[in-house]
């Protein structure tokens, strides 16, 4: 049971760490990166592996607009 709670405050101190210092809320990039890594220790995998990144494009309102109407598929009238 002690290692249970060991687990949980481990990963609650990870989570404060992140919040404070993840670098799309102001943090410096290479702290977060060496802070994940100590806390993940050696056997995890570099963190480039771990890391995704997706870049998803804004598109004008009137291209997102075609691009609906024209997936719309119209109903198949039956006679």
């Amino acid at each position: 049971m002690e290692a249970v709670n060991d687990e949980l405050q481990r990963q609650a101190r990870r989570r404060a760490f992140i919040r404070a210092h993840h670098p799309d809320r102001g943090g410096d990039a290479a702290v977060f990166i060496a802070g994940l890594a100590a806390f993940d220790g050696p056997a995890a995998p570099p963190i480039s592996r771990r890391v995704r990144v997706i870049v998803v494009r804004h598109r004008p309102l009137l291209v997102r607009l075609l691009r609906i109407l024209a997936r719309r598929r119209r109903p198949t009238r039956v006679r």
